[in-house]
């Protein structure tokens, strides 16, 4: 893969406070090839620090708002459309998740072992802020329900760092909501049967008055969704058409 490769997609709600600062952390990657920053509507001054960071990185920097918020999958689904990378990854607005990480989480697929990586929270305990007991049973739950139904051993379905082959997010068709996508993507890249890798993040948690945003709702959701797309989607209904994956590349070459 060329060296400038990776497409970064921000999906953004008022974010005024960290996001000048999580922009300047991303424009370090080495691959770094764009940012997609998509404001969901915020009320805040956030489109101010957007417009201030496209004016001084105009080349590195595409942006789009949302005239009504739609939540963090919608955000997404607009960023996805928008991307150009061989790669792509999601990166919160916030400072829970560190970019410096990111060359670590999308290795395996620079080195064609992966079509998709997680960066998982629980793998190896890197540096992690001891936060909401209640979290992380949720967490654990999700991701064990996940598994079960996919088949796929995970161990942090709901991380934020999730970086695909550009080809397969492009290509899948994305039709839940709110904070669905975590659990519709895992299924429906399970039902492709690509590569998918995890590598140890750290975490940089945030309480609720300092801006964290998931709720019990976005929970009983999740399970709504585990059902949905594992028991009741099909592979021709998760994509637009089959993206290639390091196995079916492989079978080509052979």
């Amino acid at each position: 893969m060329a060296e400038k490769c990776l497409s970064v997609v921000v999906p953004i709600y008022n974010e005024e406070n960290t996001l000048e600062t999580i922009v300047g952390r991303i424009l370090e990657i080495p691959q770094l090839l764009e940012i997609v920053l998509v404001d969901d509507c915020s009320y805040d001054r956030t489109p101010e620090v957007i417009r201030k960071l496209v004016a001084r990185y105009p080349e590195m920097i595409t942006t789009a708002r949302h005239a009504k918020n739609g939540g963090k999958t919608e955000a997404l689904k607009t960023g996805f459309r928008m991307t150009k990378g061989d790669i792509v990854i999601v990166q919160d607005a916030d400072l829970e998740y560190d970019p410096a990480e990111i060359p670590d989480v999308i290795e395996p697929i620079l080195n064609n072992q992966a079509d998709v990586v997680y960066g998982s929270r629980f793998l190896v305990r890197k540096a992690a802020r001891a936060l909401y007991f209640y979290h992380y049973l949720a967490n654990k739950g999700l991701t064990f329900l996940s598994n079960l139904a996919t088949n796929i051993n995970l161990t942090d379905v709901e991380t934020c760092y999730k970086a695909f082959r550009g080809d397969v997010i492009r290509k899948m068709k994305i039709d839940s909501s709110g904070f669905g996508f975590e659990i519709e993507v895992t299924a429906k890249v399970a039902k492709l049967k690509c590569a998918i890798y995890e590598t140890p993040i750290s975490y940089y948690g945030r309480t609720y008055e300092e801006g964290k945003k998931i709720t019990a709702r976005d929970g009983v959701m999740a399970v709504y969704y585990i059902v949905r797309y594992n028991l009741c989607c099909s592979l021709a209904q998760s994509f637009e058409s089959t993206p290639m994956t390091t196995a079916t590349e492989a079978f080509e070459v052979h």
